[in-house]
């Protein structure tokens, strides 16, 4: 029998890809997506690559909707998803002073709260058949913060934590939970982050250094590696018989990781706010700005 994946934010960046290999390697694969409108992006690419995906309305912020939508995904693959892949999210930029309440907690109702939430609604079938899987789409920022994504990196740090906390706990029902920890790839994230995602400055300070993050948005947008290479990683936690608890996906996460265990905080904390426009060079180097 084919084993069924449900894809949470199918229409765009790592969640449509996600969809389309999946699909390609033979997996019934439903995406959930916020509209007919959306839906109908899916099902063109599905076409465009000669795969079938189904499509099912939920948004992932309302616990009702997601109910309704776990109901409709249990009768469309006789009782629930093989494996869920958590992958609907989005990224907030913003100084920590610069965002309001109302923000922190969007960010962390869509980044923690939800995905956690659908583990939740799934895990009864998944242990009545004795097996299943949960793929939690993080972040390298699960692992390292930066300034001005204090939030956005404090939703992924959560994320971490309480996904290793489920797969512990589930391991013995023959439930794999994995977390999938990708860099910077070419999706909508970035660039909705940047381009206007900044809340209004608290100090001319942190205008500077918003007006230079989505400067260096603009020029690095269509530099970035394609999300496939983290639609074959899903593909690959879910194939594996004993998968990894985590992947790290592209060459700036693993090189975060690596720094975050041995360049000391000090010097790291110094170069991620000369990146960022917050402290400046001793002496003035012209590409940086």
């Amino acid at each position: 029998m084919t084993k069924s994946v449900l894809v949470t934010g199918a229409n765009s960046g790592i969640g449509l890809v996600t969809c389309l290999e999946l699909a390609a390697a033979g997996y019934d694969v439903l995406g959930t997506t916020r509209g007919e409108a959306k839906a109908e992006v899916v099902h063109r690419a599905a076409g465009e690559r000669g795969v079938q995906v189904r499509t099912v309305t939920m948004d992932v912020d309302d616990e009702a909707s997601c109910r309704t939508a776990l109901d409709e995904v249990a009768e469309l693959t006789d009782g629930g998803p093989w494996a869920v892949v958590n992958n609907a999210g989005y990224a907030q930029s913003g100084a920590v002073e610069d965002v309001s309440d109302e923000l922190v907690r969007a960010q962390l109702e869509t980044n923690v709260v939800a995905p956690l939430r659908i583990a939740r609604m799934v895990l009864p079938r998944m242990r009545e058949r004795g097996e299943g899987r949960i793929v939690n789409i993080s972040s390298v920022a699960g692992r390292m913060s930066t300034p001005l994504m204090g939030w956005y990196c404090a939703s992924k740090h959560a994320l971490e934590a309480v996904t290793d906390a489920l797969r512990m706990e589930v391991e013995a029902d023959g439930i794999r939970v994995v977390l999938v920890e990708p860099g910077m790839f070419g999706t909508d994230i970035w660039s909705a982050a940047a381009e206007g995602g900044f809340p209004e400055p608290g100090s001319a300070r942190y205008a500077a250094a918003y007006a230079r993050a989505q400067a260096l948005s603009a020029r690095g947008a269509g530099r970035l590696p394609d999300p496939v290479w983290v639609a074959r990683t899903v593909r690959v936690a879910l194939a594996n018989p004993v998968p990894l608890a985590r992947y790290v996906v592209g060459a700036d996460a693993v090189a975060g990781v690596l720094t975050e265990a041995l360049v000391p905080t000090v010097v790291s904390d110094y170069v991620k706010a000369v990146g960022s426009g917050l402290r400046s060079l001793p002496v003035k180097i012209p590409f940086l700005g």
